[in-house]
């Protein structure tokens, strides 16, 4: 009875393979979303302030941001908890998979966060007679937050990379 759970368990994972291709749906779907954003940032280039250029310009740069992130997530999760992407033999496409490991890959998710604020913030900085003082120190604040995780995950990946190197040597 025992073995049989333990099957079911390991099998399980295979579940997941509905949420990762549902995150890719909605990948797509927010593609279709960057190519309208990008065609009204072409054709409105001439027709507005440099401002406001910066500004179309900083939402496309968004745009890939957060797809790259959710990439990242599906791809890098989909290897670690259901089925390993391995290179075959010459093919170097799935091959730096096998530098993201879960501390590695908080890491990146968190800079990706810090990167996305940034941007957010920039415009904020760039339109502030829009915002009034609470919005603009909540936006620093959650800024602020999104900085001190990235540094606190850094430090604790550190650490534990230490750990292993002392504990291997």
């Amino acid at each position: 009875m025992q073995t049989l759970i333990d099957k079911a368990m390991i099998a399980s994972r295979y579940l997941l393979v509905v949420f990762f291709g549902g995150i890719l749906v909605a990948l797509a779907i927010y593609a279709l979303g960057f190519l309208k954003k990008l065609w009204k940032f072409a054709t409105s280039v001439g027709d507005v302030a440099d401002n406001q250029t910066l500004l179309d310009l900083l939402h496309l740069v968004d745009s890939a941001l957060v797809a790259s992130l959710v990439v990242m997530v599906a791809i890098s999760s989909y290897d670690n908890l259901v089925s390993r992407l391995t290179p075959k033999d010459g093919d170097q496409e799935a091959g730096w998979l096998a530098a993201v490991d879960q501390g590695n890959l908080k890491l990146k998710l968190a800079t990706a966060l810090v990167a996305i604020s940034s941007i957010h913030l920039l415009q904020i900085f760039m339109e502030i007679g829009n915002y009034d003082d609470r919005a603009v120190t909540w936006g620093l604040a959650i800024h602020a937050m999104f900085l001190a995780g990235v540094l606190v995950l850094g430090v604790v990946d550190r650490v534990t990379a230490a750990a292993k190197k002392a504990a291997k040597g």
